[in-house]
C-alpha cells in the first residue's frame, strides 16, 4: 500500500504589510493598506487584519478603500523589501526540504514525504519549520498539512494567522465539505455565481452531483471541480509536481499612470525602465526571449497589444528596448496613455547560435549587464539604469512586486 504524500503549504501572514511593520513598528496593530496613497489610481496590494475588519482587501482600487476606512494608514510599499524577505524564506525553505515550488512571492509548497526521521511527524515538523521562519525573518506564517497540495493550500488559509493545521489522509472530503464553494483555488466570482444558481454554495454540495453533470455543464474544468470537491489535486492550479521548474511563460512588467499622459518622454522613460524591470527577470532565471509585446492602454480603457518575434533570442535591455520602441513608434495613436506594459514571451534557456562578431557583442553586453544587476542588488533598483529610463523614472508599484530574485544576496 503506497504511503500518503506529505505536502506543506506555507503562506505568510499579511506579508506586504507585516513587513511595512517590522520597518515602522509604530504601524502594528493599526489598519494599513499597502499599495499607494488614497488619491492614486490603483488597487490595494495588502491590507492589515486590522483594515480587512472594515472591507478591505486585495486587488480593491485604492479609492474604495479609503472610503471604507479613511483613517486608514496608506504606504506605497518597498517591493526590494519584500524580495529581500521572501528571499531569505525561500533559503529556509530550500534547507528544509529538496522539493520546493515558491507559488508567489509569499507562499509556497513543499513535499516532507519522508522526513519523519529528520522532523518528526507532520505536525512537528510544520512547528518546526514555523519558528525557523520566524527566527529568519521575524515574521509570521501559516502552514497547511495535507495530501495534496490543494487541501494543504486551503487547510493554510483556514489556519491563519500564525498557525498550522493537519487533515489527516482520508479526511479531506469531511474537511471541505462545510465550506464555501469560493475556497477552492480557480474558483471565481463569476464560477462561484453560476455554482450558486444551481442551488450549490457548499463543497459538499458539488461532491453530491454526478461527475457527467458537472462535465455537461462545465466541460473540463467541470471534471476539475469534481475531483476539487473530494482533495483531489486536479486542474491548471497543481498540474506539475512539487519542485519542479518553475520558469515562467512569460515575464512582465506594467505602470499606470497617476495622470494619462501623451508626453513623449515621459512615455519613452517609461518604455526603457519597463524593458529593464523585464530585462533583469531573465537574466535572473537564466532566460531568453524570442518574443516581445508592447500593451497600451489609453483613457478610455480601450487596451492593445502589439507584438514582434526576433531573429535570435535575447535577455538584453538594449535589443529588446529597440524593438519595443519601433513596436511603440508604430502602434501609438497619439492618445494620451493611461497604462503601458512591456512583455517577452517565447521563453527558452538556449541563447542560440550567434556569429563570432555577434556572440563578442553579447559577452561584452552580458558582463556589462551583470555588473549594473550586482549594483542594483546592491544600493537599490535606481541607482544605476539606461540613460533614457532616467529621465522619468517611476517608483515601482507593490502589485508590480516580482517573484524572489534566485541570484540575488542581499546581507541581513
Amino acid at each position: 500500500m503506497a504511503t500518503a504524500r506529505t505536502i506543506f503549504h506555507l503562506d505568510m501572514d499579511a506579508f506586504f504589510v507585516s513587513v511595512e511593520e517590522l520597518f515602522d513598528p509604530s504601524l502594528k496593530g493599526k489598519p494599513v493598506v499597502v499599495g499607494g496613497r488614497p488619491n492614486q489610481r490603483g488597487v490595494v496590494s495588502a491590507a492589515s487584519y486590522a483594515a480587512r475588519k472594515f472591507g478591505v482587501h486585495s486587488a480593491m482600487p485604492l479609492r474604495t478603500a479609503y472610503q471604507l476606512c479613511p483613517h486608514a494608514i496608506f504606504v506605497d510599499g518597498h517591493p526590494d523589501r519584500y524580495r529581500e524577505l521572501s528571499g531569505r524564506v525561500r533559503e529556509v525553505l530550500d534547507s528544509f526540504s529538496p522539493s520546493v515550488s515558491m507559488a508567489s512571492i509569499d507562499e509556497a509548497y513543499l513535499d516532507v514525504t519522508g522526513t519523519e526521521r529528520l522532523y518528526g511527524p507532520p505536525l512537528a515538523a510544520a512547528q518546526k519549520l514555523h519558528e525557523r521562519i520566524k527566527e529568519r525573518t521575524q515574521l509570521n506564517c501559516s502552514i497547511g498539512i495535507a495530501a495534496s497540495r490543494l487541501v494543504a493550500k486551503v487547510s493554510s488559509d483556514q489556519a491563519k494567522p500564525n498557525g498550522v493545521l493537519w487533515v489527516m489522509p482520508g479526511l479531506e472530503a469531511q474537511f471541505l465539505a462545510p465550506l464555501e464553494v469560493r475556497r477552492i483555488p480557480g474558483v471565481g466570482k463569476v464560477m462561484e455565481k453560476n455554482l450558486h444558481a444551481m442551488g450549490i454554495r457548499k463543497v459538499g454540495d458539488l461532491v453530491a452531483l454526478d461527475v457527467k453533470f458537472l462535465e455537461e455543464k462545465f466541460g473540463k474544468w467541470g471534471l476539475a471541480l469534481a475531483g476539487k470537491s473530494i482533495g483531489a489535486d486536479a486542474g491548471g492550479w497543481f498540474d506539475s509536481e512539487v519542485g519542479a521548474s518553475e520558469d515562467p511563460k512569460s515575464i512582465s512588467h506594467e505602470h499606470t499612470y497617476g495622470e494619462d499622459t501623451k508626453d513623449r518622454n515621459q512615455l519613452d522613460a517609461s518604455i526603457a525602465q519597463l524593458t529593464e524591470m523585464v530585462a533583469r527577470r531573465l537574466r535572473e532565471h537564466g532566460l531568453w526571449t524570442r518574443t516581445v509585446q508592447l500593451k497600451l492602454r489609453y483613457t478610455d480603457f480601450s487596451t492593445f497589444t502589439r507584438a514582434h518575434t526576433l531573429d535570435h533570442a535575447t535577455q538584453m535591455d538594449t535589443d529588446i528596448l529597440a524593438q519595443i520602441r519601433a513596436l511603440f513608434a508604430r502602434h501609438w495613436t497619439g492618445k494620451p496613455i493611461r497604462l503601458l506594459g512591456v512583455q517577452a514571451g517565447n521563453l527558452t534557456r538556449d541563447e542560440g547560435q550567434l556569429s563570432l562578431l555577434g556572440q563578442e557583442k553579447s559577452d561584452r553586453w552580458r558582463r556589462a549587464l551583470g555588473a549594473a544587476d550586482a549594483m542594483r542588488d546592491r544600493y537599490g533598483d535606481g541607482s544605476v539604469g539606461l540613460a533614457a529610463s532616467l529621465k522619468g523614472k517611476f517608483r515601482e508599484r507593490v502589485h508590480e512586486a516580482t517573484p524572489v530574485r534566485r541570484n540575488s544576496k542581499k546581507p541581513d
